[in-house]
């Protein structure tokens, strides 16, 4: 894979994905120039013996002692019994890492881990942190030498920064804690040997430099965000495959109709939608051509090709005293009523798709918004100025700030946890809506021919869908409102942005499997619809008058008054599906439907459907 230049300015979420999924950084000498020169900075500083947060001083609410000249055990009788050659400030910076290393449950998995250490060496080359080239240098060579820490997933509080996961990071730097090198877990000290790579001893707020920030919570927002923008991409196809599925309207996509209520994300979904549909002959056709589902019997067809057909058709014939006040209705439509409700706007679920999954898209873009700013700064503490102009006082060039805290991130998190499952609930309910007989616009129930009451088709399917979506609801309460101190109250306000980022990491499986489920039903679904569609037209084509008039429900008799009006009412059926274009889905729905059809056969009746399951999970990430 290309190496992705680090310079501390220009680090990109695309950047994040490919060191994630193994992608070696080269450092900028540029930058390397200025990390140097605020290295050098403050140790020129620190031998002024000024006071200096987290160099000189301690941590937190022990950021009022100032280190001494040695330690105090040594004066004791016996002395110091764990004696060490660092100094007091080198142990100050060592002993912050592997003391805050104390993370618990699973480890992250490694792109996690990948992303969070090219996050942290681009932060790094900011050159505002006081570290050593050497000590970066060292860093960069783990990742590109596949060293890579184990970081247990839970303990971040989100300030200051990611503390507890950045030091189990850090601690392998150190030759100590754990690493996975080359698929083996090993402890520190030995996949430094093996990667040859030289513990560090670390100098001046080294230790602070790399556990103090936003690293996890951005790490795992940019990951997220990545997978989001597929996902939503994702739902809209899903959504336009339901949407030929039930022969819906597309008045509602319309651009007129988006530059009334221009918010962004509205008027880009909308714009979708209209090119996955562009096409379609499925989508607006007339009430009239579109049958209803009527099941299949021995005698439902009579020409040898339709022998095999799964399903029978039926209309409904409105007789002239039930027309009264829709007269110009049926001088614009044939008197027939099918598959298709005589109204002009369908369900919530596909009439706002562009407010629902745009309301989704803005969330997005807020977090986008955050997290690229996120990507290339300075977020761990004190701030290192050496070229602060008219600099009188050490303050005005070692400035203690709060950039560690994560509340942008954590409620850009938020905002998109409470997104994730308004998108998987709209497609559950196309999912619903597409198995609901008394709402799926004349396909069969459940989307099985069942005629021998044996079949219970894609009825569950909709259950997983509902359970995964409550899942999704129940975990979308936001953590970034509930801050619990820490550090005895010197850090009396907390993001909690790390536990909101790894939900909306988690978060985007079930999300993913939600609109798989989607897919699966509405391809058995657009099957069906396309299919009748077509037996229709082709029983027109045929002429075959007698069988088109079986049928019709509502026929009268034949010396009835209106048996005249009937019968030319059906003659006009007959030529206007007949004359009808061949009823297909649009390119791009076509498209996904036969790689879904590639994979999954159309479902006659009843099988095992727990391998079409895990295919169509596996599918949905090629289908967009």
């Amino acid at each position: 894979m290309s190496a992705i230049r680090l310079d501390g300015r220009s680090l990109t979420r695309a950047d994040v994905a490919a060191i994630a999924d193994g992608a070696p950084v080269l450092l900028a000498p540029e930058a390397l120039q200025r990390v140097a020169r605020a290295a050098d900075f403050l140790a020129e500083k620190v031998t002024a013996e000024e006071p200096i947060y987290g160099v000189n001083t301690g941590f937190g609410s022990n950021a009022d002692k100032l280190l001494g000249a040695r330690r105090a055990r040594d004066d004791l009788p016996g002395g110091n019994p764990e004696p060490n050659d660092r100094t007091l400030m080198e142990e100050l910076q060592h002993n912050l890492v592997i003391t805050h290393a104390v993370c618990v449950g699973e480890p992250f998995p490694e792109a996690v881990v990948r992303a969070m250490l090219g996050i942290r060496i681009n932060t790094l080359l900011r050159g505002h942190s006081g570290i050593r080239v050497s000590t970066l240098e060292s860093l960069a060579a783990m990742l590109n030498r596949g060293v890579i820490p184990v970081i247990p997933a839970k303990g971040s509080v989100g300030a200051s920064g990611d503390l507890a996961p950045l030091s189990h990071l850090a601690i392998v730097l150190l030759g100590s804690g754990e690493a996975f090198f080359q698929g083996e877990r090993l402890s520190g000290a030995e996949a430094m040997r093996r990667a040859d790579i030289a513990p560090v001893r670390l100098s001046f707020k080294e230790g602070l430099a790399l556990n103090n920030g936003t690293t996890q919570m951005l790490a795992l927002g940019a990951l997220a965000l990545n997978r989001i923008e597929r996902l939503i991409r994702s739902a809209d196809l899903a959504a336009a495959m339901t949407l030929e599925a039930f022969a819906g309207r597309s008045g509602a996509f319309r651009p007129e109709v988006h530059e009334l209520r221009p918010h962004p994300g509205q008027v880009e979904t909308a714009a979708s939608l209209r090119e996955l549909l562009k096409g379609s002959t499925l989508v607006d056709i007339p009430y009239h051509l579109v049958p209803r589902f009527k099941t299949w019997l021995a005698d439902a067809w009579t020409a040898p090709e339709d022998q095999a057909q799964r399903f029978d058709l039926s209309w409904d014939w409105v007789p002239s005293n039930q027309r009264h006040g829709r007269e110009k209705f049926y001088t614009r439509f044939l008197p027939f009523k099918g598959g298709k409700k005589h109204q002009p706007q369908d369900a919530y679920c596909l009439r706002c798709i562009p407010q629902v999954h745009g309301a989704v898209r803005d969330a997005y873009a807020q977090a986008a918004r955050v997290i690229d700013i996120e990507l290339n700064a300075v977020t761990d503490n004190p701030l290192v100025f050496p070229d602060q102009p008219d600099a009188r006082e050490i303050e005005d060039q070692v400035i203690s700030a709060g950039h560690f805290h994560g509340m942008p991130l954590a409620l850009a998190m938020s905002y998109l946890k409470a997104a994730i499952p308004v998108l998987a609930s709209i497609s559950e309910r196309r999912t619903n809506k597409l198995v609901d007989p008394a709402n799926n616009d004349g396909l069969p129930a459940f989307l099985i021919g069942n005629e021998d009451a044996t079949d219970s088709g894609f009825m569950i399917v909709q259950y997983t869908a509902a359970a995964l979506v409550n899942d999704l609801a129940t975990r979308a309460h936001p953590a970034s409102v509930y801050s619990i101190p820490t550090s005895a109250n010197a850090e009396d306000h907390v993001s909690m942005g790390a536990n909101e980022a790894r939900h909306v990491l988690d978060m985007c499986d079930d999300l993913e499997r939600v609109i798989a489920l989607e897919f699966y039903t509405a391809a058995q679904a657009l099957e069906y619809r396309q299919d009748m569609l077509n037996a229709a037209r082709r029983l027109a084509e045929r002429g075959d008058l007698d069988l088109l008039r079986r049928k019709i429900s509502n026929a009268p008799a034949a010396d009835a008054p209106e048996a005249s009006a009937f019968a030319a009412e059906t003659e006009a059926l007959m030529k206007a599906l007949a004359t009808a274009d061949s009823f297909h889905p649009s390119p791009r729905v076509a498209q996904a439907f036969a790689a879904i059809r590639e994979r999954i056969p159309f479902m006659h009746r009843d099988r095992a459907m727990d391998g079409d399951i895990r295919t169509i999970c596996e599918l949905v990430h090629e289908l967009d």
